[in-house]
């Protein structure tokens, strides 16, 4: 029943693997990895054979490095949804009530969430095996990443899974499992780059120590999930949709938010004591009051909670041990938006169209500018006040060193302010292309994944090109062209910052001028790429019909 007569299993590898989704994912992935590789391939006419070549070495690790990231983005969005899922569709409750025991449903819901991600990680095995003929690189090197790929992506989709349970909305099951991957990832990638010396122990930990402590975690998290079905907290349909926060207070764990008092009601204002003033937007305050904060505080608890734990030793040691990287904490800041911002904004209009509420609301005397602003601005407030909690460190920091610094104080502010106003327009951008996304698709979860992945297009990619081209040497008009094609990513502009301007000689001012013209092209093409959003979401709040049709 767990394994070969499962149901669950059976069900959504069918539902999964049967799409066109599945189809289209493979050629991508396959695409993807491919151009990486043809374009970071070695470029000399004749190569040397025999001795080993250390531009395999850095191919190939390049390659399971961003395998690797893939995996740790693509297992959540498999399995985030697998029991939240179940709650959302209202079939939460037969799933329990069928005769399946829970640690079957959890390893049906587990193999078949994995299965695609792991069929995507097995088609890549041709394309790394044209690297090996470089040299520089042993077969059981290559056997032992795909091991630890294999491992992670379990990991990953078991972490995915155990946020799953907890939380009533995929959205939030998806950020948190983000949140939660992430130190993971930043820690096994810096060993794996920082091993990359020591090939016989980096080879020994790959095929022991770390599987073993990852199926351990793994399995862990399967049998705490497959409790939580068998003694399940949540269940219970009439009127379990809203949670009193309360209530929730008095038996939560760790942080409590506290909606009457600073800072916790920039994000959760308090509930409005008496009747709606006149000019007060009727879409801003329920969703405000109401919407956003209808299914706990749970997952903001845990937003807030991990974050900051990853925030503090990060700023303590970019800002004061190695302060010239401090453009790395800021990208660490932007990763941190890129994962919040659409939890609040994507669901703003198809959360209208899931509850078949959207033409009632269009056919009301609220103006269309009403319900857009109100839609978008209540999304922006709590994303935006969630990601400055990571901002205020980095302000304080900033300020010490410059402090410390007296001599060159006014040298390092221009910086400040320029890292401050990438991640602000970078917060806005988030907020529009989630609640664009939200504008057009038809779920909720549809429209998470297209933003996540038009954000990802927009800032990771033109900085993975940009990091190919210059980690393998390429020719420097291409090194240049890739930079000046990432005007649209806010992690490029903020490598380019400078972080200190005193004590620069006059050959350095020709490369100052132009990484400050990377920045202002990041501004002038985000400012031009939100207003075009903004402009055309406007046009379909105008015409309201092109909003309701998508409901047919």
């Amino acid at each position: 029943m767990i394994l070969f007569e499962n149901p669950v299993m059976q069900r959504e590898l069918i539902t999964n693997l049967r799409t066109h989704r599945s189809f289209i994912l493979m050629l991508l992935y396959q695409a993807a990895l491919a151009i990486v590789v043809l374009i970071a391939y070695p470029q000399e006419t004749r190569l040397d054979l025999v001795d080993e070549s250390s531009a395999a070495r850095r191919l190939v690790d390049f390659f399971f490095v961003g395998q690797y990231i893939l995996a740790s983005l693509m297992a959540p969005s498999f399995a985030a949804g697998a029991i939240s899922g179940e709650k959302e569709r209202k079939t939460y409750e037969m799933l329990l009530a069928s005769p399946l025991r829970p640690i079957a449903i959890v390893f049906g819901k587990m193999v078949a969430s994995l299965t695609h991600l792991v069929m995507l990680i097995i088609g890549s095995l041709p394309t790394v095996m044209l690297c090996l003929p470089l040299g520089g690189v042993s077969i059981y090197e290559v056997f032992a990443a795909y091991i630890g790929l294999m491992v992670s992506a379990i990991l990953f989709g078991a972490i995915g899974l155990a946020c799953s349970s907890y939380f009533r909305r995929t959205a939030a099951s998806l950020v948190v499992s983000y949140l939660v991957i992430l130190p993971l990832v930043m820690v096994a990638v810096g060993l794996w780059l920082g091993l990359a010396n020591l090939g016989q122990l980096r080879l020994i930990l790959a095929v022991t120590l770390f599987p073993a402590v990852a199926m351990a975690a793994a399995l862990a998290l399967c049998f705490n999930t497959a409790r939580r079905l068998l003694y399940p907290p949540d269940v219970g349909s009439g009127g379990g949709e809203v949670i009193d926060l309360e209530r929730e207070q008095e038996k939560s764990v760790g942080l409590i938010i506290n909606r009457e008092q600073f800072p916790d009601r920039l994000f959760a204002p308090p509930r409005r004591p008496g009747l709606m003033g006149e000019n007060v937007n009727p879409i801003y305050d329920k969703e405000m009051h109401a919407e956003l904060f209808s299914q706990g505080t749970l997952m903001l608890r845990l937003v807030i909670q991990i974050s900051m734990i990853l925030a503090v030793p990060l700023m303590a040691w970019l800002l004061f041990i190695r302060a010239e990287y401090t453009g790395y904490y800021m990208i660490y800041v932007i990763i941190f938006n890129v994962l919040v911002a659409p939890v609040f904004s994507a669901g703003s209009i198809t959360n209208e169209r899931e509850r078949q509420t959207l033409d009632l609301l269009l056919t009301t005397v609220i103006t269309p500018w009403q319900i857009f602003w109100g839609k978008l601005l209540a999304g922006f407030r709590v994303s935006f006040v969630l990601t400055m909690f990571l901002m205020w460190p980095f302000l304080l920091a900033m300020i010490l060193n410059s402090i410390a610094d007296v001599n060159n104080y006014f040298s390092k502010w221009p910086s400040l302010l320029a890292f401050v106003g990438i991640v602000m327009m970078c917060c806005v951008t988030n907020s529009v292309v989630a609640m664009f996304c939200s504008s057009i698709a038809r779920k909720t979860s549809v429209a998470m994944m297209v933003s996540y992945a038009i954000l990802l297009g927009l800032y990771a990619l033109p900085l993975t090109l940009w990091g190919i081209a210059d980690a393998f040497s390429l020719d420097k008009g291409f090194i240049d062209a890739t930079r000046w094609s990432a005007l649209s990513s806010p992690m490029v502009a903020c490598i380019s910052v400078p972080f200190d301007l005193a004590g620069k000689s006059s050959p350095m001012v020709d490369e100052l001028m132009r990484d400050w013209m990377q920045v202002f092209g990041y501004y002038v093409t985000t400012f031009l790429l939100t207003t075009g959003l903004i402009g055309l979401m406007l046009a379909l709040f105008r015409n309201r019909w092109t909003l309701s049709w998508r409901e047919a």
